[in-house]
C-alpha cells in the first residue's frame, strides 16, 4: 500500500506527540521522584543535576546546554533528521522540567528509587522508540564506537561511572548506590518500552514426531509453523526441525505438547525483539 500524504502527516503527527510526551513523563520522574532526594540519572542528565545541586542553576537550562556540544558534534556524523528530533526532545525536557521545579512526591528514598527509575524508563523508552534521544552521551557513543571501536555500551558505562562516583563524593554513597539502582530498573523498563509487553519467542524443535508435533500446534493452539531441513551431524540422518514464533504465555503449553509426544525433544527458545507478519491458521508451511 502506498504511503499517502494524510498517512505521513499522522505518522509525524505522532511522532511529535511521543516525542513531546515521553520529555513529559521523564521530567516528572526527575522533579517528583529524583532530585528532591538527590538520586541521579546517568548520562548529561546525572551530570547536570550535580552541577545544578552545586551552581543552583536551573536543571532544565542546564541539560539543554550541556546537550547542545554533543548534538552539534553529531549533527554531520549520524543524521540530521535523528539529531533534530533529540534537540526537540532536550527541549521539551528542558522546559517540562521548569514547569515541574516544584513538584515534590515522597521523600522515602526506596519509594523514590523504584516509581523514579519506572517513570523515567517509560518517558526515555517513549522517546527512544520514536527515533530520538534525552542524552548527548548516547549520541556521542555511536561517534566514538566507529572512530576508535569501542563498543557504544562500554563508554556509557565508562561515562556512568565517572558520573556514580561524582554522585558519591558529592551526595554521599548511599544517594550513589540508590541512583545505580535507579538506573537499571530504568533501564529494564525501556527494553519493555521498545521491544513491548508481549515480547515474542522463536522456538526451534527437534524431533523424530516433527509431523505429529507440528499437526497438534496447528490445530490445537493454532501456531504456524515452518518445517526447516537439517542434518545431524554425527548420523547423517535427514532431520525435520520446527519452526515457529510465539508469546510468552504460549511458550508453557507448546512445551507441555511437545512432552507429550516426545519427551527426548530438543528444544531452543531464543527472545525475538521485533516480529512482523500474519500466521497461518490454514495450512502447516513447509520450505
Amino acid at each position: 500500500m502506498p504511503v499517502t500524504k494524510k498517512s505521513k502527516f499522522f505518522a509525524i503527527l505522532s511522532k511529535i506527540i511521543f516525542l513531546t510526551l515521553g520529555p513529559a513523563i521523564a521530567a516528572f520522574a526527575l522533579e517528583g521522584f529524583l532530585v528532591p532526594n538527590n538520586i541521579i540519572d546517568g548520562g548529561i542528565v546525572g551530570v547536570s543535576i550535580i552541577v545544578s545541586y552545586l551552581t543552583k542553576y536551573e536543571l532544565g537550562t542546564l541539560i539543554f546546554v550541556l546537550n547542545i556540544p554533543f548534538m552539534l558534534f553529531a549533527f554531520n556524523k549520524i543524521g540530521k533528521k535523528f539529531v533534530l528530533q533529540t534537540f526537540y526532545a532536550v527541549m521539551m525536557l528542558s522546559l517540562f522540567l521548569n514547569l515541574c521545579h516544584n513538584i515534590h512526591v515522597t521523600d522515602d528514598l526506596l519509594l523514590s528509587t523504584v516509581f523514579g527509575g519506572i517513570i523515567l524508563g517509560t518517558g526515555v523508552g517513549l522517546v527512544l522508540k520514536n527515533d530520538g534521544s534525552l542524552d548527548g552521551t548516547e549520541i556521542m557513543s555511536l561517534v566514538i564506537s566507529k572512530n576508535f571501536g569501542f563498543s557504544v555500551g562500554e563508554i556509557i558505562m565508562a561515562f556512568n561511572i565517572f558520573i556514580y562516583s561524582a554522585s558519591g563524593l558529592v551526595f554521599g554513597w548511599d544517594r550513589a548506590m540508590y541512583s545505580i539502582l535507579t538506573y537499571f530498573i530504568a533501564y529494564r523498563v525501556i527494553d519493555t518500552v521498545l521491544e513491548g509487553l508481549n515480547s515474542a519467542k522463536s522456538i526451534r524443535i527437534i524431533s523424530d514426531y516433527a509431523d505429529e508435533i507440528g499437526k497438534e500446534l496447528l490445530e490445537s493452539l493454532e501456531i504456524g509453523v515452518t518445517y526447516l531441513k537439517g542434518i545431524g551431524a554425527y548420523s547423517g540422518a535427514n532431520k525435520k526441525i520446527i519452526y515457529c514464533v510465539v508469546n510468552r504465555l504460549e511458550l508453557t503449553k507448546i512445551k507441555e505438547i511437545i512432552k507429550q509426544i516426545d519427551p527426548h525433544a530438543f528444544i531452543s527458545v531464543v527472545d525475538v525483539h521485533e516480529a512482523y507478519g500474519g500466521r497461518t491458521k490454514s495450512k502447516v508451511e513447509k520450505i
